[in-house]
C-alpha cells in the first residue's frame, strides 16, 4: 500500500457492510428524521463520546444537526446533502460515526479522536430530501449561496465554519450519473477536488493539503475501483461554498458520488464513501498525508460529464423527425428517483432518449448490439419478447430526443420484412 494510507481499503469496505444502522432506509429515501433517530441513538449509546446539537433550522423549519466527536485540537468539518437529491455520504457520514462508537479502543481510531475534533453535519438541505430534489423549498441551489446568504441552511454552514475556523472541511455530493472518467468510457464513481480559492487556482498551504487529502483517497480507492476515480472540474465558483470556505481559510477536499455500474448502486457507493473518509483522517491523523504524492493529485483524470449513459443500442435501425431512415447508435440516459410517500417510498430508474447517431466515444452501464433491428417507440397493449410483430407504420417508428425510453427492437423475419420479431422490451419507471 502507499505511505499515506494506513488501514487496507478491502479491510474497510469489509467493515462497512458491517455496520448497520437500524431503521436507515436506502440513501435516497432518507429524510430528517431518519437522520435525527440515528444520531439519538449515537448520543444514547455513547453518551461521553458523542455530542448532537441543533444549530438551525431549515425554511420549512426542520432541525439541522450537527454531530461533534473527538478531543483534539484540531476541528474537521464535514457536510453532506447540501443538495437534497444527493444523498450517498448522509449515509456515509452515519455510518462513519458508528464506526467510530464500535471501534473507539482500536489504535487507529483512538489517534483520530485525540487528534481532532470532528463535526459532522449530515442532511444540510432536509426540505430538498423530502422532495428529492437539489434545491432547498425556497428553490435556491445553497451552494451557490456562499456569498449572499439568504438560505437558512448556507446562514447555518457560514456561521458554523466561522465559529469552529476547521483546520479542514469534506464537502460532501453527488454528481451527475453520466459522468466519465475522461475519454476512457468509464463510469466517474467517485470524483475529487481541492477547490480553488481564486479565479487564478493559485495554491497556498491549505489547497496544497487538500491535494494530499485527494491523492490518499485516490490511493486507497484505486485497488477497490480502477479506472473509475475522476477529478472534478476546478474552475473556481464564487458562489460556492467550497472555494469560499478555501478563501475563509477552511481548504476542504469535494468528494462526489456518480454512476456505480450495477442496478444497486447504494451500498457499493457508500462503502467507496467511507474508505476515502476513514483514510484520510487515518492519514492527517498520523501525519501520514505529508508523504503523499501531489502527482497522485494532479495526475487524475478530468471528468466527462457527458461520457457515460444507463443504456446504450449500438448499430440499430432507426426514423429521425424527418428524412429516411438511417443507422445509429441510441443512448438511454438513467435518472434516480423517489415514487410515492412514507412506507410507500421506492427508489426507481427513470429513463429517456438522449443520445442518437455514432456514439462509440460513450459507455454505459449495459450496452447491446442491435445491428439489422429496428428501434422504434413501444406501442400501445401488451408486446413480449419473441412475440411477431407487424411493423408500426413510419409515423409510429419516429425517435425523438428527450422522449421517454420505452422501445422496442424488433429484428425483421426474413422474407417477411413487414414483420419483426421482438428482441427486447425496454421499459423504464414513470
Amino acid at each position: 500500500m502507499p505511505v499515506s494510507v494506513l488501514t487496507a481499503p478491502r479491510d474497510l469496505a469489509d467493515l462497512c457492510l458491517g455496520l448497520h444502522l437500524e431503521g436507515l432506509p436506502p440513501p435516497p429515501l432518507v429524510r430528517e428524521p431518519h437522520v435525527g433517530a440515528c444520531l439519538a441513538r449515537l448520543r444514547t449509546l455513547a453518551p461521553d463520546l458523542f455530542q448532537v446539537d441543533e444549530v438551525g433550522r431549515s425554511v420549512e423549519g426542520r432541525p439541522l444537526r450537527l454531530v461533534r466527536f473527538g478531543h483534539g485540537p484540531r476541528p474537521v468539518l464535514l457536510w453532506s446533502q447540501m443538495h437534497g437529491d444527493e444523498p450517498t455520504a448522509t449515509t456515509a457520514l452515519l455510518v462513519l460515526c458508528e464506526y467510530v462508537r464500535q471501534h473507539r479502543d482500536a489504535p487507529r481510531v483512538a489517534k483520530l479522536l485525540s487528534e481532532f475534533t470532528l463535526h459532522a453535519l449530515p442532511l444540510l438541505n432536509p426540505d430538498g430530501a423530502e422532495r428529492f430534489q437539489r434545491r432547498n423549498a425556497q428553490n435556491l441551489d445553497i451552494n451557490r449561496d456562499a456569498l449572499v446568504l439568504q438560505t437558512p441552511e448556507g446562514r447555518t454552514l457560514k456561521a458554523l465554519r466561522d465559529r469552529l475556523e476547521p483546520v479542514l472541511g469534506f464537502n460532501l455530493h453527488n454528481q451527475n450519473w453520466r459522468t466519465a472518467v475522461g475519454e476512457t468510457r468509464q463510469p466517474a464513481s467517485i470524483s475529487l477536488l481541492a477547490p480553488p480559492f481564486d479565479a487564478a487556482r493559485n495554491d497556498n498551504p491549505g489547497r496544497l493539503l487538500a491535494k494530499k487529502v485527494c491523492a490518499v483517497i485516490r490511493d486507497a480507492l484505486e485497488p477497490l475501483i480502477p479506472g473509475r476515480i475522476g477529478r472534478y472540474d476546478d474552475g473556481f465558483e464564487p458562489r460556492a461554498f467550497g472555494d469560499n470556505l478555501g478563501r475563509w481559510g477552511t481548504p476542504t477536499v469535494l468528494i462526489e458520488s456518480g454512476p456505480w455500474p450495477s442496478a444497486e448502486p447504494e451500498q457499493p457507493l457508500v462503502q467507496m464513501n467511507f474508505v476515502a473518509l476513514v483514510s484520510a483522517l487515518e492519514a492527517l491523523a498520523g501525519g501520514h498525508v505529508e508523504r503523499a504524492d501531489l502527482g497522485r493529485y494532479t495526475s487524475i483524470p478530468l471528468n466527462w460529464g457527458q461520457g457515460y449513459l444507463h443504456l446504450l443500442l449500438r448499430g440499430g435501425q432507426v426514423f429521425g423527425e424527418a428524412g429516411e431512415a438511417f443507422v445509429a447508435d441510441v443512448g438511454v440516459e438513467g435518472l434516480r428517483a423517489v415514487r410515492g410517500e412514507g412506507s410507500e417510498a421506492r427508489v426507481v430508474v427513470t429513463g429517456r432518449v438522449e443520445e442518437l447517431g455514432d456514439l462509440h466515444v460513450f459507455g454505459a452501464q449495459e450496452t447491446l448490439d442491435v445491428t439489422g433491428c429496428w428501434v422504434v417507440p413501444l406501442p400501445p397493449g401488451d408486446v413480449g419478447e419473441g412475440q411477431v410483430v407487424p411493423l408500426p407504420p413510419r409515423e409510429a417508428r419516429t425517435l425523438r430526443l428527450e422522449q421517454p425510453a420505452e422501445l422496442l427492437v424488433l429484428r425483421p423475419l426474413a422474407g417477411a420484412p413487414e414483420r419483426g420479431r421482438v428482441e427486447r422490451v425496454i421499459r423504464y419507471a414513470r
